[in-house]
């Protein structure tokens, strides 16, 4: 499986304004951009995406930015990229349906069905909460261990 720049960009995106939704702060793509090293333009694509999809809020005005539109632990990774993965949501196409078409039932009946199905079930149990947490728990542990 490969997830494509825009799918990885989002889900980095979205930890960081989970981060800052504690502390209710909206977070705009040029900080997100810096933070993360990321090219703003690149990044208003992918916010113009999660945002139509209903996963971010725009808030307008000077302290305006963006917010998730849901707690992170309502909102699982599977939610974030198939908002830009279209090819996770794709049926497998046949491949020797005319020729064979009882090897094509073979390779979709016990490869790709089940293996699509697997990967919506598996990106859908883990959340940006999730992810958040982690990486807490991560920078935590870097903290630690530069204090040695």
């Amino acid at each position: 499986m490969r997830i494509s720049v825009k799918g990885r960009y989002a889900l980095a995106s979205v930890i960081v304004i989970a981060q800052r939704a504690q502390s209710r702060e909206n977070v705009t793509v040029s900080s997100i951009s810096e933070e993360l090293g990321i090219s703003k333009i690149y990044l208003e694509q992918v916010f113009s995406q999660l945002k139509k999809d209903g996963l971010l809020l725009s808030v307008k005005g000077p302290r305006g930015g963006y917010q998730l539109s849901r707690p992170p632990g309502k909102i699982t990774v599977w939610d974030t990229l198939t908002t830009l993965e279209a090819g996770l949501t794709e049926q497998t196409e046949n491949t020797v349906v005319d020729s064979a078409p009882e090897i094509e039932m073979s390779l979709q009946s016990l490869i790709f069905e089940p293996l699509n199905g697997m990967l919506e079930e598996w990106l859908s149990k883990i959340t940006i909460q999730d992810l958040l947490d982690f990486t807490e728990k991560q920078k935590t542990q870097q903290s630690y261990m530069l204090n040695l």
